[in-house]
C-alpha cells in the first residue's frame, strides 16, 4: 500500500483541504454520527490518500485514533472477486472479531463513499487478488473537541 499524508495533500491540492474544512460538510457528518464533529489538528492525519496497486496489497486490521472516517473512492475494483473489499465489525474494537460471523464485507465502486465510526469499528481491506487493479481512497478523518490527540484513545487494541 502506498500512503500520502495530509501535509503533502494540502500543499498539492488546496481544493481537497478546502473541502475537508467545509463547515456544512462537518456539520452534516456530525449530525449523521450524532457527534460534535470537528477537524483533526494534525496535518498528517486529517486527510490521507491510500492506494492499493499491486496484487496482494491490503490495509490491515485496525481501528482509528479519531472517531469518524469519511472514505471517498477515487478508484475501486469493478468485481468484488478482485478484492479490495471493506471488512468491518460494527461496535467491536477487538480485531479478532473480523474473523467472526459478526464481520461484514462491502464492495465499493469508483465514486462511492462511506462514513465509518472508525474508532469503535474494527476494519480492514481485503488483498487485491490480481495484477493490474487499483483501489485508491481519500480518507477524511474527523474528531470531537476533546479528542485531538491520538494518545487520547483509552485502551490498547490487540489482535487475538
Amino acid at each position: 500500500m502506498t500512503t500520502l499524508g495530509g501535509q503533502i495533500i494540502s500543499e498539492e491540492s488546496p481544493a481537497i483541504s478546502t473541502l475537508y474544512q467545509e463547515p456544512a460538510l462537518i456539520a452534516f457528518l456530525g449530525q449523521v454520527a450524532d457527534l460534535r464533529a470537528v477537524t483533526v489538528r494534525d496535518p498528517i492525519e486529517r486527510h490521507v490518500l491510500n492506494i492499493l496497486h499491486q496484487e496482494g496489497d491490503t490495509h490491515g486490521a485496525h481501528t482509528d485514533d479519531y472517531p469518524l472516517a469519511l472514505v471517498l473512492f477515487l478508484q475501486a475494483p469493478d468485481d468484488p472477486q478482485d478484492g479490495g473489499l471493506l471488512e468491518y465489525t460494527p461496535h467491536a474494537r477487538q480485531l479478532h472479531t473480523l474473523d467472526s460471523p459478526q464481520a461484514r464485507q462491502a464492495h465499493h465502486h469508483t465514486g462511492d463513499g462511506y462514513l465509518l465510526r472508525s474508532d469503535t469499528t474494527a476494519h480492514r481491506v481485503t488483498p487485491l487478488r490480481r495484477p493490474g487493479i487499483r483501489r485508491a481512497v481519500l480518507n477524511f478523518a474527523y474528531t470531537t473537541p476533546d479528542r485531538q490527540s491520538a494518545t487520547s484513545v483509552s485502551a490498547p487494541l490487540l489482535y487475538g
